[in-house]
């Protein structure tokens, strides 16, 4: 029986147990600082002051970026400005906002937009993701569907914004995600394919013209026809960013709560 005793009266079940708990508390520890490597330390939400760390808080992540761009680390960003262009309906910290500007533009609420990084997506291979279709050098469009070219583009007002001047294809998904507009006043931005209805895309809708004199057309009812040419532009003609992304789809995305005064009312 002595010989269960390492040292004097400490035995082999007292060291099992201090060993099970010294690795309890520094699982307990690490999963902890873990849970702690993005978004940390805290900020205020009012006044985006940086609280004070703790003995808990991880070290920052790293992320390894593809095709040689370096590494990224989301706490080293520039934090976003937080004097945003609005005013709370009432005083108190979870109060909405209400625009003073222009939401669309500024970036209000479901026109908001990250601060993404200033370069194209790209492929698998290192290729830019999204282009105009004539650049894919791969991707057409399927001779029973629509071409769109050409095409009128009628936006929330009914009024006629411009036509379709070329399509945007997504080399990675094979889908399209943007249509290029040239407006009436001849400027050329994109809108999301997601936010435009075709009329016309089917065999029936294809004799209907013939039989009834029924226009083709795509209807996008994000925004009026006017706001068009307020759309956000591109840098570099043929080459979308990510950035630019993100502040095109948003303008589009907010148009549905912005575009109009009454969208922003409540239905009831």
């Amino acid at each position: 029986m002595n010989a269960a005793y390492i040292v004097g009266s400490f035995d082999a079940a007292e060291l099992a147990f201090l060993l099970f708990f010294v690795f309890f508390v520094a699982l307990v520890f690490y999963l902890n600082r873990e849970s702690r490597r993005e978004g940390y330390p805290l900020e205020e939400e009012e006044t985006g002051k940086v609280l004070p760390g703790s003995l808990f808080d991880g070290e920052k992540k790293v992320f390894q970026l593809p095709h040689g761009r370096g590494t990224y680390v989301p706490e080293d960003v520039a934090r976003d400005d937080i004097n945003v262009p609005g005013v709370q309906s009432f005083r108190a910290a979870g109060a909405p906002w209400v625009p003073s500007g222009d939401a669309m533009a500024q970036g209000m609420g479901p026109a908001a937009f990250a601060n993404r990084a200033k370069y194209p997506d790209l492929t698998f291979d290192g290729r830019p993701r999204i282009v105009p279709i004539g650049q894919s050098h791969e991707l057409v469009i399927a001779d029973n569907d629509p071409k769109l070219i050409g095409w009128p583009v009628v936006a929330a007002d009914g009024v006629t914004a411009g036509k379709v001047s070329d399509v945007w294809v997504d080399q990675a998904e094979h889908l399209i995600r943007y249509l290029e507009i040239e407006t009436t006043t001849g400027k050329k931005v994109l809108a999301p394919m997601m936010v435009a209805v075709v009329h016309g895309n089917s065999l029936i809708d294809a004799l209907l013209p013939i039989i009834q004199n029924k226009p083709q057309y795509v209807e996008i009812d994000a925004i009026t026809a006017a706001q068009f040419d307020a759309v956000p532009m591109l840098e570099t003609a043929g080459t979308i960013t990510r950035y630019e992304e993100d502040r095109i789809q948003a303008y589009f995305g907010g148009g549905y709560m912005y575009a109009t005064p009454e969208r922003s009312e409540a239905w009831i």
